[in-house]
C-alpha cells in the first residue's frame, strides 16, 4: 500500500509540474501577443488565442496522460500500451467504464490517477477562465 502511495505522489507531482510548466509557456506567449490581442479584429483575435490556449492546454493534459500510461507499463500492470493509454485517460477524466482494471495490488493507483485528473483540469480551467477575464479586461480598457 506504501509503495503505490508513494509511486502515486511521486506521479501527481510529475504532472502538476508538466502542467504548470506548459501553463507557464502559454504565459509567457500570452504577454507577448498581449498587446496585439487587445487592439484590431477582437472576435478573430479571441477565437484564435482562445483555441490555441484550449489545445495547448490539452497537449498538457495529454502528456500527463501518457506519464502515467508509461508508468503502468513500466510496472508491468497492463499487456500493450494501448490498453495502458485507455485505462489511463478512463480513469484520468473519471469516466471509469470498469471494462479494463488495474490488477488488485495496485488498485490505490487509480484512485490516486482520478483524483489526478480532477487537480490538472481544475487548474487548465482556472487558468482559461483567468485568460478570458484579462482579455476581456483589456478590450474594455
Amino acid at each position: 500500500m506504501i509503495t503505490q502511495l508513494l509511486v502515486g505522489a511521486i506521479l501527481v507531482c510529475v504532472t502538476v509540474f508538466l502542467t504548470v510548466g506548459f501553463i507557464a509557456a502559454a504565459m509567457r506567449f500570452l504577454s507577448r501577443i498581449g498587446e496585439w490581442l487587445a487592439r484590431g479584429h477582437p472576435l478573430l483575435k479571441f477565437g484564435l488565442s482562445l483555441s490555441g490556449t484550449v489545445l495547448w492546454l490539452m497537449a498538457a493534459l495529454t502528456a500527463s496522460v501518457w506519464v502515467w500510461a508509461g508508468t503502468f507499463i513500466g510496472l508491468g500492470l497492463f499487456e500493450t500500451f494501448e490498453e495502458s493509454l485507455y485505462f489511463s485517460v478512463v480513469t484520468f477524466t473519471t469516466l471509469g467504464f470498469g471494462d479494463v482494471v488495474i490488477g488488485q495490488e495496485w488498485r490505490l493507483l487509480s484512485g490516486v490517477l482520478a483524483a489526478n485528473g480532477l487537480i490538472l483540469f481544475s487548474l487548465v480551467t482556472a487558468f482559461l477562465i483567468e485568460f478570458v477575464r484579462r482579455l476581456h479586461d483589456a478590450r474594455s480598457d
